[in-house]
């Protein structure tokens, strides 16, 4: 039985892929192998000696101490494109928001009514404070087209608009799903200087924290406005509300409100509601799940944050499964110390992302824990799984 624990609500309809004759999931097991989480932080959270994985359920992983899980083997996922259509959704709703000022016509409005005006009367002389242009003609700049920005450009251009789209790392399968009308610029001055509105949808690293700044928006076109559905950091707040106060940014629609940003004029302050679909909490619980499953029950890897994708049909009695340091004469070694006891390899898939590595070896014999401690003690070896067929 593989234990694993869940450390915020996850979805029942996610948790049902855990077959119960397998898995054991509950919010107070022990020692797990595995984790599903949400946004609880983990970065002061003492990993057990069995900890395999941890699936995040959703796309950034801000609050999983990656470094610290590379180091002692731990694989991390997350769910791209699993909550992709809630947040195009609100986008969509942000562009009008941004565009005309229907948050504050509805506050006025209350107001109105609060002060025992007719409402009905006076709405008609004071709506002209709340007008603002549509976006039919205008142009839009999405900065990353990943699975939410493909989205996000492709439903902009049947709204009318002019959309210019930057991602210097498009990968094969977003340049395909991406619409002929979007324009694909290689520099971020080509969106700064051309577009009325702005969307931001790339990971917050630390060359991205922050990259909308003050160099950023004196590059822009007055009175742009700026949507931030992404990460709170991605955007300078004590540059944004400078911005806000000039009028370079007429309006500055954000998923991740505080105190500072909230309070700034021309602000509209949502509460982090972008995945917050029943829709999208299924899809990313499901996603975890599965990926999670496989994982323990087979070695596969796949969309994991710190480890290469890597998927390996099995041909064998065993399979090893070895996440090691991404250096020279690893496979030798491996192999070697294998060759050495006697043992055949059937097949044999080695995959590296950045600073390390993985590696699936099938065996056409049974393997047992001293074959594997000798891998273990290989240098540069991290974490030596064993399944058996």
């Amino acid at each position: 039985m593989f234990r694993i624990k869940t450390m915020n609500k996850i979805s029942p309809t996610g948790l049902a892929v855990l077959d119960a004759n397998r898995f054991t999931v509950s919010d107070n097991v022990e020692n797990e192998d595995g984790i599903l989480v949400r946004s609880a932080d983990m970065h002061e959270y003492a990993f057990p000696d069995a900890l395999r994985a941890i699936a995040r359920a959703g796309a950034g992983t801000n609050n999983i101490p990656i470094d610290r899980c590379s180091e002692a083997g731990v694989v991390v996922f997350n769910t791209p494109g699993a909550n992709a259509n809630a947040v195009k959704e609100l986008v969509i709703c942000a562009l009008m928001l941004s565009s005309r000022d229907v948050v504050g016509g509805i506050e006025w409005t209350k107001a109105q009514l609060a002060a025992g005006e007719d409402v009905a009367k006076v709405v008609e002389k004071g709506k002209s404070q709340f007008v603002g242009p549509e976006i039919a003609g205008k142009s839009l700049g999405v900065i990353g087209l990943g699975a939410i920005g493909v989205q996000v450009a492709n439903i902009a251009t049947k709204l009318g608009m002019e959309v210019y789209g930057y991602d210097p790392y498009l990968s094969v399968d977003a340049a395909l799903s991406l619409s002929r009308m979007v324009h694909h610029v290689t520099d971020l001055t080509a969106i700064y200087k051309n577009c009325d509105y702005i969307t931001i949808h790339v990971p917050q690293t630390p060359d991205t924290k922050g990259m909308l700044n003050a160099a950023a928006f004196d590059q822009m076109k007055t009175g742009v406005r700026v949507i931030n559905l992404a990460r709170g950091g991605l955007v300078n707040d004590e540059d944004m509300i400078a911005a806000l106060e000039s009028g370079k940014v007429a309006r500055y629609v954000t998923d991740f409100p505080d105190n500072t940003i909230t309070a700034a004029k021309n602000v509209v302050a949502i509460p982090h509601l972008g995945a917050s679909t029943p829709e999208s909490e299924e899809n990313c619980a499901v996603m975890a799940s599965q990926q999670l499953r496989d994982y323990l029950e087979t070695g596969n890897i796949r969309n994991s944050v710190n480890l290469p994708t890597l998927e390996q049909d099995w041909s064998g009695e065993t399979r090893l499964c070895i996440i090691h340091r991404n250096i020279p004469n690893m496979l030798a070694s491996i192999t070697n110390t294998l060759a050495k006891d006697g043992v055949n390899v059937e097949n044999l898939t080695n995959k590296s992302k950045g600073n390390y590595a993985y590696t699936i070896v099938d065996v056409g014999q049974r393997v047992g824990d001293a074959v594997a401690d000798e891998i273990r003690a290989v240098d540069g070896v991290l974490r030596v799984r064993v399944l058996k067929h």
